[in-house]
């Protein structure tokens, strides 16, 4: 996995992740910290609102990196919603109400929604070859898993040293290193996209419609949003419920939450240390769709255990639960980026990974509410059955649209461009247009997806 870091470019560009990532867990912590100050016993009603803004921005903000990553060079857009994450860390240890904080929380989710969609389509042209992209991609989850254990840790013992307004300070200097890194770093020139709009706004509403049609018109695209949506069902029991689980009906302490968190991530861990292995020999179907069925399996154990009195197996089938989700999650993750990048034709990537980014994260705007108000409202084991039950409906649904058979070249018609069309040459005269095959995705030429591989005039457009 790590043979991919002898590449100078994306070496540069995953330690500006890393560093990133490790200054995003120190904030993570710290804002805890000072919403307890300001809001005392309300902190947690200001978390979860904070926790809703990210997602409205994630939501909202992403389909705008591709209308900027055609105008602006993809280097400056990554240094400068670097710099932006960085003011905002260091002006949050300066405000005094709740409000400055959700309007800071959402500046900074803005910039981080604009970062991760470019990120994401520029690996791919610093890495072409498919086996270095899936370690690049594995190493990527690791990162964000090893930052989800190793960052509370760098707190606790930061925070013997000093108070918690200087993690602050580490946040802005993580974003800062990561500036730099991406500064100095030489990307490769992105191929030319025809723009549809001479105007930011008309070209952004028009990458987000084309995102939009892009994974809607696409089979296995279709079936990638299903499998986030079963992600984002199992993980918001995790995210969201493990403190009641652990707490309210264990009766654990809080040191106990922070295990079981940590069992998902050891679970996700090492699935990310075995998948570059496990792609070289399987499709990305045959590895996530088994994996999205996994994931229903823990709410519905969950439901039974909590229906009953708690005891000691019952307190390890909880994480070893746990770190199925965490593996399963990874599994239907991490190859989500192969199956991004095999469904849209480089100058669209950046739109592409936007898109996904806003749909995912979309998903979790649905299923973090849920669980919550579930949770509060009707107790833990109508949560989990509930959410299982959404889970699993969404794997079924990926598994509907995603062909069995899933073929890069596709046979089809062109019914409706000149027989000069550069686009032709090699295609063959049909009784409905111009028939040829090649690697197939939605682009101006082809806006319908073929049916079976032999189209008619409708589907081969």
């Amino acid at each position: 996995m790590l043979s991919v870091l002898r590449n100078r470019a994306y070496r540069r560009l995953f330690t500006a992740q890393a560093v990133a990532l490790t200054g995003t867990g120190l904030a993570t912590v710290a804002l805890g910290l000072l919403a307890y100050d300001l809001a005392g016993d309300e902190a947690s009603a200001v978390l979860g609102t904070a926790l809703a803004i990210k997602m409205i921005a994630c939501v909202g903000i992403a389909p705008l990196a591709g209308a900027l990553a055609d105008r602006i060079p993809r280097r400056t857009i990554l240094a400068a919603t670097d710099l932006v994450r960085a003011a905002v860390a260091l002006a949050l240890p300066f405000v005094s109400e709740i409000w400055q904080i959700h309007l800071l929380v959402f500046v900074l989710q803005a910039a981080s929604a604009t970062f991760t969609p470019v990120f994401q389509a520029t690996v791919p042209e610093l890495l072409p070859a498919e086996r270095d992209y899936t370690r690049a991609l594995a190493l990527s989850r690791l990162a964000y898993d090893l930052e989800s254990l190793v960052s509370p840790a760098l707190a606790a013992a930061l925070l013997t040293l000093v108070s918690y307004g200087w993690l602050f300070t580490g946040t802005s200097l993580g974003f800062l290193a990561s500036a730099a890194l991406v500064a100095a770093t030489a990307l490769p020139r992105p191929a030319p996209v025809e723009r549809t709009g001479g105007a930011f706004a008309g070209a952004a509403f028009a990458g987000a419609a084309f995102g939009a049609r892009l994974f809607w018109a696409t089979p296995r695209l279709r079936a990638l949003l299903a499998l986030d949506l079963a992600v984002a069902a199992a993980g918001a029991m995790v995210f969201v419920d493990t403190v009641v689980l652990v707490q309210g009906h264990f009766g654990r302490s809080a040191g106990a939450v922070s295990l079981a968190l940590g069992a998902y991530g050891a679970g996700s861990v090492l699935t990310a240390l075995l998948l570059p292995r496990l792609l070289r020999r399987r499709t990305d179907r045959a590895v996530m769709l088994p994996a999205a069925f996994a994931l229903p399996v823990v709410p519905a154990a969950v439901a039974v255990l909590t229906a009953r009195a708690p005891d000691g197996w019952s307190w390890s089938g909880v994480l070893a639960g746990w770190a199925v989700i965490g593996a399963a999650s990874c599994a239907v993750l991490t190859p989500g980026g192969r199956v991004v990048r095999r469904s849209a034709a480089a100058p669209d990537l950046p739109r592409a990974f936007a898109a996904r980014f806003a749909l995912s994260h979309g998903c979790w705007l649905l299923t973090y509410p849920l669980a919550g108000l579930l949770a509060a409202g009707a107790g833990l084991p109508v949560t989990a059955l509930v959410l299982g039950a959404l889970s699993l409906a969404a794997a079924a649904a990926a598994a509907a649209v995603w062909p069995a058979r899933d073929p890069s070249r596709l046979e089809h018609v062109h019914p409706d461009l000149p027989p000069d069309h550069p686009h032709l040459a090699g295609a063959l005269p049909a009784a409905d247009g111009w028939r040829h095959g090649h690697h197939y995705v939605i682009d101006r030429h082809h806006r319908h997806w073929p049916s079976a591989g032999l189209t008619g005039p409708s589907r081969g457009r």
